[in-house]
């Protein structure tokens, strides 16, 4: 039997107590989503590969050693799909950390359906295309500093000695237009716009998120960025030296 389509999305639900699994299945898909819902990583991680879903709904806390953190992180690693934290602490130090491996957002339990689904719409809002961009020519200008190759042709960045980095879509595009303009300084709101091309809100955090799990691929020590550094009040500057 064919799966069913929805006009609105489809979201994968990760969270150990199968009455929020239930709730949040019936709300979205009430409102025209297709929903997923699973109770652990193991189950995460085969909807994953089993299909393509447009935003996460990552339970923070989990039973079994696995918790919602290094979940994103290892989602993260792969792809750019929005993850969303729904946890039962409202913790600062959890939001920050939380953001910061790569959630989009985070909500704190008990929450109302109507919340969520705002924060939902957002997030998908900010990610979708308004005017795509066509992807680059395969011979547009290779990018080299200090011992990288960045080849926008191919989307690969390879180090000195020809390994391959593995980087998200979102990683590439912003290393792109960081290096393409080393000493140029860009706000947050431009990275924004110039990575995604997409109806947003502000959401700072999304930028800081991407800088730093980047940093952490290529800066010889991530504390100590010498490659993209912050400007402080204003976004970021690549001050890597080009080279033919």
């Amino acid at each position: 039997m064919a799966e069913p389509q929805s006009e609105n999305g489809r979201i994968l639900v990760l969270d150990d107590d199968a009455r929020i699994r239930q709730m949040l299945s019936r709300y979205f898909e009430d409102e025209g989503y297709h929903v997923t819902s699973v109770g652990d990583g193991n189950g995460l991680r085969v909807s994953l590969q089993a299909a393509t879903f447009d935003i996460v709904l990552l339970d923070l806390m989990l039973p079994g050693g696995e918790d919602g953190l290094s979940l994103a992180r290892e989602i993260r690693a792969s792809s750019d799909i929005p993850i969303i934290m729904l946890t039962g602490r409202d913790d600062v130090v959890d939001k920050i950390v939380g953001l910061e491996v790569g959630a989009d957002d985070y909500i704190a339990k008990p929450f109302h359906l109507r919340e969520v689904l705002a924060r939902v719409k957002t997030v998908l809002r900010r990610r979708r295309p308004q005017n795509p961009s066509p992807p680059p020519a395969a011979s547009e200008e290779v990018l080299r500093f200090e011992g990288w190759t960045l080849d926008p042709g191919r989307r690969q960045l390879t180090m000195a000695d020809g390994t391959a980095v593995d980087l998200t879509t979102g990683e590439f595009d912003m290393l792109l237009v960081l290096a393409r303009q080393p000493g140029r300084v860009f706000t947050r709101e431009m990275l924004m716009e110039l990575t995604r091309a997409r109806n947003w809100e502000a959401f700072d955090r999304t930028i800081d998120s991407q800088i730093a799990r980047l940093r952490r691929k290529i800066e010889p020590d991530a504390r100590r960025p010498s490659l993209i550094k912050s400007v402080r009040g204003v976004g970021y500057v690549f001050t890597g030296k080009r080279s033919e």
